[in-house]
């Protein structure tokens, strides 16, 4: 990170009603600036609060880690950790949802919270993880650069935020 950023990760175990209205601005930001990240443009405010709900939901049946980072405006940033997965797979946890705010990019956020999140999944006994992102994207360059490999690309497999099709990149890595 810059010097003088500040930004705290921690892991949510039990989100609380403020923690979800943060996060929900968050998400309601980033796909505002075009990620490609499940949901369509505009995305009201009650709309993405209604999914962390469920998200929190999952953190407190423990089919979730979630993390967040923060900046003296609240919530600059997310990540998660699908960790319940097939009995086959107990080893594998999905990488899913990396948000970063606009006021918040370029400053090492992404890598500071993916770090986390391969530290965490380590901490619950994960040796493979698996995300997927749009291809040509910024965070597909973060992967990249932090060592993810490279599985294949899906044309046309989303839309784009404001419409438009969208390819979805897939990478996972291994923390054995």
């Amino acid at each position: 990170m810059h010097p003088g950023t500040l930004h705290r990760i921690r892991r949510l175990n039990a989100p609380t009603l403020a923690e979800q209205q943060g996060l929900a601005e968050l998400l309601v930001d980033c796909v505002a600036g075009g990620a490609s990240v499940s949901f369509m443009h505009p995305l009201s405010l009650e709309r993405a609060a209604g999914f962390w709900q469920g998200v929190a939901d999952g953190v407190a049946r423990g089919e979730r880690a979630l993390l967040v980072a923060e900046d003296a405006a609240g919530i600059a940033g997310t990540v998660q950790l699908v960790l319940a997965q097939p009995e086959n797979q107990p080893h594998r946890a999905d990488l899913a949802k990396m948000l970063v705010h606009r006021r918040a990019r370029r400053l090492g956020l992404g890598e500071a919270l993916m770090r986390a999140a391969e530290a965490t999944a380590k901490d619950c006994g994960k040796t493979l993880l698996v995300l997927d992102t749009a291809d040509g994207s910024d965070a597909e360059r973060l992967y990249r650069r932090l060592g993810w490999q490279s599985c294949g690309v899906i044309p046309g497999y989303a839309l784009w935020p404001q419409g438009g099709p969208c390819a979805t990149h897939y990478f996972y890595r291994s923390l054995a």
